[in-house]
């Protein structure tokens, strides 16, 4: 048996094979579940469809494993909340929250029940990881959301904030670091 907790997310994601969700992709569920929620329970009303696009972005991150590329040390994070934008982006363009990637793997909806749903709201009202953000030093914090949450390039992010690539990347990765450490401590 393998010790999936001690891999790191890009280890996590070479174990998956694209549209078998085990042990591996259990673990980096898990891992982000609250995260990738609370960023759609921040950009939604309502807690089920906030777990409804979270539930959506898990299924197209599993049903597109293969089209994964590490790119740094978090690299995995990146592209699930590149994955969460989109879906988010996808069901505000068609005024519903698409599961055509639930579908296509032939997965049922989990029904949310009422202990389900408070949980999802507690997360707007708590010190979720959106305030964490927020309490980034203002140079990571713009790093941060610029690349993460906008998908700015590098460059385009070094130019808008008239420094080199290497600082933005040094701020983007410090200010990960920091946020990864507050998921961390409040599991």
């Amino acid at each position: 048996m393998r010790g999936w907790a001690t891999l790191t997310d890009e280890e996590l994601l070479a174990e998956v094979r694209p549209g078998r969700a085990g042990p591996a992709f259990a673990e980096l569920y898990a891992r982000h579940e609250r995260t990738i929620l609370a960023y759609f329970a921040r950009r939604v009303r309502g807690a089920d469809v906030a777990a409804d696009l979270m539930a959506e972005t898990f299924v197209e991150a599993l049903a597109s494993r293969e089209r994964f590329r590490p790119q740094g040390a978090h690299s995995a994070v990146t592209w699930l909340f590149g994955i969460a934008r989109h879906t988010l982006l996808r069901s505000v363009r068609r005024g519903r929250v698409e599961d055509r990637a639930r579908r296509r793997l032939g997965l049922v909806r989990p029904a949310l029940d009422d202990e389900h749903l408070a949980a999802i709201d507690e997360l707007l009202g708590g010190p979720g990881l959106l305030a964490a953000l927020e309490s980034l030093p203002a140079d990571q914090r713009d790093a941060v959301r610029a690349h993460v949450l906008e998908e700015d390039e590098y460059a385009v992010i070094a130019a808008r904030l008239s420094c080199s690539e290497a600082v933005v990347r040094k701020r983007v990765s410090r200010g990960l670091a920091r946020l990864r450490r507050h998921t961390e401590e409040t599991r």
